[in-house]
């Protein structure tokens, strides 16, 4: 059996300790993505793990569908069960080796499996990041997520397309740590406070 070139799991757990982190008063709190309050960052993370936790299974569907810009994503009451959750079945999902291989879908978008994967791990380090700075978290993302996405987004730098995705890229020296470059080609900035 081969075996996947990199294990969700760790970062999903990052992922899930800072939701567990987020207090009720803070769901409203602003997030680097400026039309995203807390509770729609959580939103979008439960929604893209159940799209990419389907796309890695290839169980095309409603959730693998739906283009993640077609509303602002919100949580429900039982959010606190969900997420965690589903982050456990998208790791799950991606440590078939048959995820990474063949065409999939996320988001209405046909990619190749390996892509969806790298998709799929950029957001979860980004968006974690997000969350982690609008509740005033530390955030520590697996080592191995972070180098796939920065390799992701330094591919991505030259797409012409790459507006319609990320934000502009936010320069950030050379000699900075990896995720403060990786969330400038995120188009982040890595000194953002709420």
């Amino acid at each position: 059996m081969t075996v996947p070139p990199l294990d969700l799991g760790p970062q999903t757990r990052v992922i899930a300790l800072l939701a567990e982190g987020v207090t009720d008063d803070q769901l409203g709190n602003t997030t680097p993505c400026p039309a995203y309050a807390v509770r729609n960052m959580l939103g979008h993370l439960l929604h893209l793990s159940a799209a990419f936790r389907d796309a890695g299974r290839k169980d095309l569907g409603a959730t693998t569908d739906t283009p993640p810009t077609d509303s602002v994503p919100d949580i429900g009451p039982g959010w606190r069960e969900d997420l965690p959750k589903v982050l456990d079945e998208l790791a799950e999902a991606w440590r078939d080796p048959a995820a990474w291989t063949g065409m999939t879908r996320a988001g209405g978008v046909d990619l190749p499996g390996e892509v969806a994967a790298a998709v799929a791990v950029d957001e979860l380090v980004v968006h974690g990041w997000d969350l982690a700075r609008a509740t005033g978290q530390a955030y520590d993302p697996d080592s191995a997520a972070l180098r796939v996405t920065y390799t992701f987004l330094r591919a991505s730098a030259e797409d012409p397309g790459r507006d319609a995705i990320f934000g502009p890229i936010v320069p950030v020296p050379e000699d900075a740590p990896l995720l403060d470059r990786a969330l400038g080609l995120s188009g982040r900035n890595p000194g953002w406070r709420p």
